[in-house]
Order: structure tokens, then sequence, then C-alpha cells
């Protein structure tokens, strides 16, 4: 975006009466606004938002909806007022519809403390033909802070649950009730099969796939089947995407096989090729995260800052479901198993 839209998004936030006025700036920043917040966006999804201060000045990092983690543009702190900008890339297509540039759009998030550690925030973003600006007022709570990280030779876990018969889908349901789900269970297999699509057109999205029951800590042990270039994820407690992806033979990377997505790096490179059946031995316990992936600790007991792109609701210490992405790809698990944690 041109300097002259980001003047103009302090203009609207002046308007908004949360802009830097001189007496203002003489005041000391409200450090209170430091930390990680669990937000609840305009839309109602889940989003994370991570401000701190490094080396004598604020910056921070922000998951907005679906995606990755990404850092912010900027962060201001002033006595009572946070404000954090982000961009995004706009594509600009022809008459027919060929992208024949990309722009980048500034968008400027306001917040305000609240009550019992909450925020009250307002996302002023630029309308994509440029024209106006969309106001849209959404809330934060704070994450507290995260606890030791445990010890699992001390942890209990109960009785082992079969959370998949290998016969049909009781004890699961489709997560989104109005999107068509391509979840088949045939030779003791749950499978997504995503109808194929001409070339050049885009894939049906399909519904993702989530256990009637909810849980809180555990391990969990499947096995699983991805093909060539498809993607899906196991979501523990339906916040925390395990990655499941075709990335044999691809450097590390927080958006491999394993990964905690795009939060934590897998230590080494387990997976095995395409098509092939594959174990993952998941824990949760005090929102830290085991990987052991065909065998190998690819991530040894680290902490979760925050959910994942895609999570259900953002308050990490809600219970929740299990959940399969069936929206990427086609993909395949078999001998899903559950042991809570016994308190």
């Amino acid at each position: 975006m041109k300097t002259s839209r980001v003047v103009q998004v302090v203009l609207q936030l002046t308007a908004l009466g949360v802009a830097l006025g001189a007496g203002r700036l003489a005041a000391a920043p409200n450090e209170a606004f430091l930390g990680r917040w669990a937000l609840t966006l305009p839309n109602g999804a889940a989003g994370w938002l991570e401000v701190k201060k490094e080396k004598g000045y604020y910056d921070g990092t922000i998951l907005w909806g679906g995606g990755s983690v990404v850092p912010v543009s900027s962060v201001v702190i002033t006595e009572d007022s946070l404000i954090v900008t982000r961009t995004r890339d706009v594509p600009r297509k022809d008459a027919a519809g060929k992208v024949v540039r990309t722009q980048q759009f500034t968008e400027a998030i306001t917040a305000k403390l609240g009550e019992g550690d909450t925020l009250q925030l307002t996302l002023l973003a630029p309308k994509v033909n440029g024209t106006a600006y969309d106001s849209a007022p959404f809330t934060g709570k704070r994450i507290p802070a995260l606890p030791p990280r445990p010890d699992l030779q001390k942890v209990k876990f109960g009785e082992p649950i079969t959370l998949f018969n290998g016969k049909d889908l009781t004890g699961w349901k489709a997560k989104e009730d109005k999107v068509e789900s391509a979840w088949k269970v045939e030779g003791g297999v749950l499978s997504n099969l995503v109808p194929k699509h001409a070339p050049g057109t885009p894939a049906k999205r399909t519904a993702n796939l989530r256990t009637e029951k909810e849980f809180e800590d555990f391990t969990l042990t499947l096995e699983v089947s991805v093909p060539a270039g498809s993607n899906s994820g196991v979501y523990l407690r339906g916040i925390y995407e395990i990655q499941v992806f075709d990335s044999f033979g691809k450097p590390l990377d927080s958006h491999n096989m394993g990964a905690l997505y795009s939060r934590i790096t897998p230590s080494v490179a387990a997976e095995k090729p395409a098509g092939e059946w594959q174990t993952l031995a998941l824990t949760l316990v005090d929102r830290h995260v085991t990987v052991v992936l065909n065998g190998k600790t690819i991530i040894d007991n680290q902490p979760a800052a925050g959910c994942t792109g895609g999570a259900m609701w953002s308050d990490q210490l809600r219970p929740g479901p299990l959940y399969l992405q069936g929206d990427h790809g086609t993909v395949s698990y078999r001998n899903i198993v559950l042991r809570p944690v016994v308190k």
C-alpha cells in the first residue's frame, strides 16, 4: 500500500477516537497490552495475537482465521490504546479475469483494554476497490501463561478408546452442517474422497470430520496415508493442527508432515513417500505437544503458544473434539485410538 493510504488509515483512526494526540505522545505506553491474546474475529473465526517488546521496540505476530502465524507490519502502544497494522495482498485482474498485478493493502487493528483481561478491538480495512474503509468490532482474551513442561513419565493415561470402529462413521459427524461430506468407510479405512475436477478449475470444497465426543489432554495413535500432492490435518482438541502433507524429501518446515502447523517445525524429517501408510503418535498435555512420526520423535514436548489456522475456537483451555481436515484433498486414516489423561 502506498504511503498516502497509510496516512488515510491514521486519519480514520483519529475519527474513531484512538489517534495519538500530543498529550498522549508524552505518556508512557501501557504495557498491559503485551502478551498473547486469543481472538474471536469479526466473522466468528478463531484468531491469535502476540504483542512483545524486543530490544526496546514493540513487535507482534498474528493468526487471522486460516493460514499461518505471520508477523504484523507495526505495533504502536499508547497509554490507553494498542494499534497494530498488517498487510494483505489483493490481486488486480483485467477484463478477462487474468491477474495483472498484486497490490498490498494495509489494515489497522485498534484495541482498548476491557474488564477481566479482555480486549475490545476494531478492524479497519480498506475496501478492495479503494473507495472506503469497513469497520468491524471483535474481542480478545488474554491467554494464561504456559505451564511448565510436563513430565510425561509421571502422566497417567486411561484405557484406550477406539474412535474409529472400522465399519462406519459411528461417533463422527461432519464439522460443517451445510458442506457436502466426502468421507467414506471401506475395508476398515476411513477415507476422504474428494471429487475429481477439471484441470484449471478449483476443487470442490468438502466437509471436515469431527468426533462427537470432546476431550481434554490425551495421547492419540493413528495411521494415515496421503496421496501425492495431497494435504490434510489432525486437529487436537479442535484447535491444534498436526499437519498431514506429502512432504517427503522436502527441507524441514513448519508446514511439513507432523508439524504443529506454522508453529513448530519437526526436528527431523521422518516422512514416508506419498501413498504409504504412516504412523502418528500425538500427545497433548498442559498445552505441550509431542509428535512421533513413523517411530521418530519429531516434536518433543514443546509448548503450543496458541491455536492454529482453522481452529474451531481460540480458547486453549476448552475441551474439544478430534477433527480431521477434509477440505484440502484426498486422505485415508485407520486405527485411531485415544487414551485420555487420568487426573
